[in-house]
């Protein structure tokens, strides 16, 4: 688990990370999502102890990291894709990483084997595509078997293939009871790989809960509704003083706020046919912006 308690970092008169509290759990992908300069890559450098904080703590299982004997054995990070010498091959960085924390030489050949850069391992790194790279970080992540893992942008320069591999690659990690945060850009990506979500604006806190109460609770969810006589349909639902929005294609309804029990129960008190009966919610995008349009600290002017 990570426990971020009152988490602060001033640098000069700015003001990156405000009091953020929050925990992450083991056994789910945890999302980390905020604008630009909403302080993502500062609080997890403080997660990390490559950043002191000015106030507050985060403990990874209970401690903080500088007093883990063998951080890699208790939590694998993957914070810059490029963070290895060029003229390292990706086994001989692998194998440094290895020495560092005790780990059996062994290890490096597995984890090289996981994320698919078996036939590279003895290529300079320097040589490797930023998708390659990134296979290289998260197997310095995997290295120790550790139960907590951050990856800042893992999906950065991967094809679809990669991208679908990394996917499940969190996700199984979270199965198999880990704890797995995840910072991205990619909101598509994040509303089909994190269950939960920590959002932050500013350096301050915005949301922490499920995706799914995310999403809803900033788009909302609407019914979507088709029949013979939607005409009809439209006419009771608005004397029932619901919300009706129409749609074009195909010719529908929604209605906002209602659940499909609600609107089902009123066509059949009406002897109305229904061809389409389902909820509708907004994208992990749409539900983004909206929470966070106060927060953008670079906005670009539409003329």
């Amino acid at each position: 688990m990570i426990e971020a308690k009152g988490l602060t970092k001033r640098y000069g008169s700015t003001l990156a990370v405000d009091d953020l509290t929050f925990d992450i759990r083991p056994g789910t992908v945890t999302g980390f999502l905020g604008p630009n300069g909403s302080g993502k890559s500062t609080t997890m450098r403080m997660i990390l102890g490559l950043d002191r904080p000015t106030a507050g703590e985060v403990l990874i299982g209970g401690k903080h990291y500088h007093e883990l004997k063998h951080p890699l054995r208790t939590v694998g990070a993957l914070l810059d894709a490029k963070w290895v010498h060029p003229n390292r091959s990706a086994r001989a960085h692998l194998a440094w990483l290895a020495a560092s924390n005790n780990l059996p030489v062994q290890r490096v050949d597995e984890v090289l084997d996981a994320v698919g850069l078996t036939a590279v391992a003895r290529k300079r790194a320097g040589s490797f595509s930023l998708g390659m790279s990134q296979r290289l970080g998260i197997a310095g992540a995997l290295l120790g078997d550790p139960q907590v893992l951050l990856f800042d942008e893992p999906v950065n320069g991967l094809d679809p293939e990669g991208i679908l591999w990394i996917r499940q690659l969190m996700q199984r990690l979270a199965g198999e009871g880990r704890t797995v945060f995840v910072s991205s850009h990619m909101l598509s990506e994040m509303a089909l790989t994190a269950t939960e979500l920590v959002v932050i604006g500013r350096g301050r806190l915005i949301s922490h809960g499920a995706t799914t109460q995310f999403v809803d609770g900033a788009g909302g969810a609407s019914v979507q509704v088709r029949a013979p006589r939607l005409d009809l349909l439209t006419a009771a639902l608005r004397e029932a003083g619901l919300t009706v929005t129409d749609v074009a294609t195909p010719p529908a309804v929604r209605v906002p706020g209602a659940t499909t029990e609600q609107v089902g129960e009123l066509a059949a008190a009406h002897g109305l046919v229904l061809h389409e009966l389902s909820t509708v919610r907004g994208s992990l995008e749409e539900a983004f912006m909206e929470i966070t349009k106060q927060d953008v600290e670079y906005a670009a002017v539409t003329r």
